[in-house]
């Protein structure tokens, strides 16, 4: 994790999982809170699920991207379509919590996407690895060229 964006991510993960902690404690006590959650039994599920993926994603591993991906999208894409669904129908039936539960499943979508990006851009840095130093050696043909024309009795590279 050398890239400032993985280790914002990651960050944002935690965070939103907290925020789902704090939700599910809220609701088990029955307080009154920003969202409810959908499912209380799932939603504790899913945070000891997201943890696991926590570790995987901080490994740098892709399946744990898509197991995250996966879970909040089973769980945060079928309330974001009813909510999208009744806001299409009619408007005045959403209330705003209604809204701002709408809003936390959009995040709640939007960051296992941009982590799943954001592993996938890693995998390409990974296959086609960029060393200063020594890209200016092997890979400089008219470094190559220069010592080629003026080099043959000198033995100026030993591969």
């Amino acid at each position: 994790m050398r890239n400032f964006s993985t280790w914002l991510l990651a960050c944002f993960v935690v965070m939103f999982w907290v925020f789902r902690i704090l939700v599910a404690v809220m609701a088990e006590l029955h307080q009154e809170f920003v969202v409810a959650p959908f499912n209380q039994t799932m939603e504790i599920i899913l945070l000891f699920v997201v943890l696991l993926c926590l570790v995987l994603i901080v490994k740098r591993k892709m399946a744990g991207a898509l197991i995250y991906l996966l879970a909040y999208g089973m769980y945060f894409g079928t309330d974001l379509t009813n909510k999208v669904s009744l806001l299409i129908e009619d408007a005045s039936q959403l209330t705003i919590t209604d809204y701002t539960g709408m809003m936390i499943s959009l995040i709640g979508i939007i960051i296992p996407v941009a982590v799943l990006l954001d592993l996938l851009a890693d995998k390409n840095r990974k296959a086609h690895p960029k060393d200063k130093k020594t890209d200016w050696f092997y890979k400089n043909e008219a470094y190559d060229r220069k010592l080629d024309e003026r080099a043959d009795k000198n033995n100026y590279r030993t591969l």
